[in-house]
């Protein structure tokens, strides 16, 4: 690629012979600057970051002495970009086993730098055969979840094949994270910031089934999809102590379904479950550690137009059938306030948790 103006990045975890392969094809391409990550590597495996170094000098060779993960990985190459690349216009983030044809590397690079700055993603068709399934249903279930609750559509959330101006390194390198969670949550980052990015097709690879992958399917899901696990985890506690309440309050305390009865039974409960859920989502969720009342403040301020809403549909659908009882409003409340659920976690994490700054918990 004539005149470079990017940077290429490799992290890469007990390589073979396939990065060998990678790098020499990108500097066949032109690519003349790499930065190549060894995320602590084992012995036997680091005489291929040592045999690329001595052999190109277009290759940048950056070590941790033990494996951090492929987020703090990225984190050492963009640190390092910032500080001795000047005047280039970004990076590009790829695997080294081979899955991203270099084809579709330099084709991200150009996207990045033509047009409006933006991030490029390199997305995969999921629905080919070629796709093992724990890969389409990874992708798919992660797609789903920034549509809910993160207001994206993204057709492939998995992608290592990312450019990314430099103008946003250094917001994008604040995403939390150390392993494959980071590359999530800086996804989740580019929505919050407004960072514009743009989705590029490239061709679907895998070998043997994606068993050279370094993903741990429980352990690595656990971290990706952690910040909305522990929020439902949290909202399900709470939603358990205000459907309790609500019940028990309308059996022995509002009975009937009058419009008070329910607003009563509905206000009391709510009481109850939004102190632990203010309490669970601010230390555990979006670990906010400042401005308290603040926070509290526009929690509040949530919490109850969230409550006036679920009353009045609850109040609304149980007024068509009188007689269901305390136990058929609480059915109807269930489907209700799983709603209310979806808009309530977009509304904490960008308005109620905010820190100071603009920064999202």
């Amino acid at each position: 690629m004539g005149d470079c103006q990017f940077t290429l990045v490799i992290p890469s975890l007990n390589p073979d012979e396939k990065l060998l392969s990678t790098v020499s094809a990108a500097v066949e391409a032109g690519i003349d600057d790499i930065l190549l990550v060894d995320d602590g590597s084992t012995a036997e495996s680091r005489h291929y970051f040592r045999e690329l170094e001595n052999t190109y000098p277009q290759v940048t060779l950056l070590s941790h002495q033990e494996n951090r993960g492929k987020g703090a990985a990225l984190k050492t190459a963009f640190a390092y970009f910032l500080e001795n690349r000047n005047g280039r216009f970004g990076v590009v983030t790829a695997d080294g086993d081979g899955q991203h044809r270099m084809e579709d590397i330099l084709a991200c690079a150009r996207e990045m730098m033509q047009g409006e700055p933006a991030v490029v993603l390199g997305c995969r068709d999921f629905g080919l055969e070629n796709v093992p399934p724990r890969s389409r249903f990874g992708n798919r279930a992660t797609s789903l979840v920034f549509r809910l609750f993160f207001q994206m559509k993204l057709s492939d959330t998995q992608t290592g094949l990312r450019a990314i101006p430099a103008a946003y390194l250094e917001e994008l390198m604040k995403a939390k994270g150390t392993r494959y969670e980071y590359e999530t949550n800086m996804l989740i980052l580019l929505g919050e910031r407004k960072i514009p990015y743009r989705e590029v097709t490239i061709e679907t690879l895998y070998f043997d089934d994606n068993q050279a992958s370094h993903f741990r399917p429980i352990r690595d899901s656990l971290r990706v999809y952690g910040l909305i696990l522990k929020y439902a985890a949290n909202s399900l506690a709470s939603a358990g102590v205000d459907l309790l309440a609500f019940y028990l309050l309308g059996q022995f305390v509002f009975r009937g379904n009058g419009r008070l009865a329910v607003l009563g039974a509905t206000v009391c409960a709510r009481l109850f479950s939004m102190v632990v859920n203010f309490a669970l989502n601010r230390r555990f969720v979006f670990e906010n550690n400042a401005g308290k009342l603040g926070a509290f403040v526009r929690y509040v301020c949530l919490a109850v137009p969230v409550m006036l809403v679920s009353w009045l549909a609850v109040y609304g659908i149980s007024g068509l059938a009188p007689g269901i009882g305390s136990f058929g409003r609480t059915l109807i409340k269930l489907p209700v306030d799983t709603v209310l659920f979806l808009v309530s976690f977009r509304v904490q994490r960008r308005w109620v948790f905010q820190e100071k700054g603009g920064k999202a918990a």
